[in-house]
């Protein structure tokens, strides 16, 4: 995507030209997260935040330390940003709306020109309680609420990780709930009196379902050992 700062696909190579057959994925590129690949034994990690963000960037301290021990233990790193989000099969947006148990799912939530979203209808309509729960959000992973609208919800529009203005769409498109990771002080006025409901399940809780569903499939049709690797930060 041209809309994203991040350098999706191969990051870091371990220079060695070797068979990958173990994978581990997480949300972060950070040193918790290679030290325990290298625990692991992977060839490679899949994260949805990379090392790499669109500019020059000097190979020093936690930079370097990090690069480092991809090298040190031959771990190729592999990033997916936005391609992440967006994807309708393996994207962190698609999967939270087939937990939802949502149909008629479209492209919500434009993004530079791109829909990074989706939104839904569950038939039945849910409670906000069951939703999260549904989710796997919490207060431990930086879950909050904000009941504004219906007690039972049909209607839900999602993004995952840090958007917590784009409910603004949902409120022009008529959506009961907004789901995303991140909420906002602002948003709390603006949810209240356009009368609509807003669920923060905190970032990363929010953006563990793309690396877990791309992780899975590379494990059905290559026949890798995939290995999650969570370092949550309750944020």
């Amino acid at each position: 995507m041209a809309s994203d700062a991040s350098m999706n696909g191969l990051q870091v190579d371990s220079g060695k030209n070797k068979d990958i057959t173990r994978i581990g994925y997480a949300v972060d590129a950070s040193l918790e997260t290679f030290e325990q690949a290298a625990r692991f034994s992977c060839d490679a990690m899949i994260v949805h935040h990379g090392l790499f963000w669109g500019k020059s960037q000097q190979i020093i301290g936690t930079h370097y330390r990090r690069i480092a021990t991809l090298l040190t233990h031959d771990i190729s790193l592999f990033a997916y940003h936005l391609p992440l989000d967006a994807h309708d099969r393996f994207g962190n947006n698609a999967v939270m709306a087939r937990l939802l148990g949502l149909q008629q799912v479209v492209p919500f939530g434009e993004y530079h020109g791109v829909n990074i979203g989706v939104m839904g209808v569950h038939p039945e309509g849910l409670t906000l309680e069951q939703v999260s729960g549904l989710l796997g959000f919490h207060p431990d992973t930086g879950l909050h609420i904000l009941p504004f609208g219906k007690e039972r919800v049909k209607t839900v529009a999602i993004i995952s990780g840090g958007a917590p203005s784009e409910v603004e769409q949902a409120v022009r498109l008529g959506a009961d709930l907004y789901v995303t990771g991140e909420t906002s002080h602002t948003m709390y006025g603006f949810c209240k009196e356009e009368g609509i409901n807003m669920i923060s399940g905190g970032h990363y809780q929010s953006e563990v379902f793309g690396v877990s569903a791309l992780a899975e499939h590379l494990s059905e049709k290559f026949s890798l050992t995939c290995t999650f690797i969570d370092v949550p930060t309750g944020l």
